[in-house]
């Protein structure tokens, strides 16, 4: 099973890259939409989080306040590590069931907050994206319609972009034009599905 690994700091276009990579066929797995399934209601991992957080994390449905927790622990570092150590290991454990389907191509996992191999063994290979953090910046203004100053301290709570590099096997630069983009993730695909080849 050949899987790659997608990962970046926050509005480094990861999305689009993996949009590209699926528009080619690449079978997509997305640790962020996990956590959502894994936090709804009548979860495990939802009945700890009200027990930790509280219930006025919850809307009046009974669904998590996901904004208000998302600032929340960007404004408390100990609180994210009690999410992050909580949350991770059960992400890890669905992306193990779901790559033992065999995939048509090969598997790309988009992992924002992968800073260490350790903890997925399987992936053979981790592809970076990067961006200009003025561009980065502005994504979050546009996204959360928010201040620079806002933008920036999202951003500065984001692994550095030297941790980053010490996991990746591949970079990818995303500036420039969308059609730049294009190629420079066909060319990856091709030695992708090569090695994916050659692992059989």
């Amino acid at each position: 099973m050949y899987c790659v690994g997608l990962t970046g700091s926050i509005a480094s276009g990861k999305t689009t890259v993996a949009t590209l990579f699926a528009q080619l066929g690449v079978e997509l797995i997305n640790a962020d939409l996990i956590a959502k399934q894994l936090t709804t209601p009548d979860q495990p991992a939802l009945a700890r989080i009200i027990e930790h957080f509280g219930s006025s994390i919850l809307d009046e449905t009974g669904h998590l306040k996901r904004a208000q927790l998302r600032e929340h622990i960007m404004q408390h570092p100990k609180e994210r590590l009690w999410l992050e150590q909580l949350l991770h290991p059960l992400i890890r454990k669905k992306i193990e069931t779901l790559i033992q389907i065999p995939p048509r191509t090969y598997y790309m996992i988009e992992i924002p907050l992968l800073t260490s191999k350790k903890d997925y063994a399987y992936l053979n290979r981790v592809l970076l994206v990067l961006a200009e953090p003025s561009l980065q910046i502005e994504r979050i203004i546009q996204r959360d319609k928010s201040s620079i100053q806002h933008a920036t301290n999202i951003l500065q709570t984001q692994a550095s972009e030297p941790v980053y590099r010490a996991v990746a096997d591949d970079i990818l630069m995303n500036k420039g034009s969308l059609e730049n983009l294009q190629k420079n993730v066909l060319q990856l695909h091709h030695n992708y599905l090569k090695n994916a080849h050659d692992t059989l």
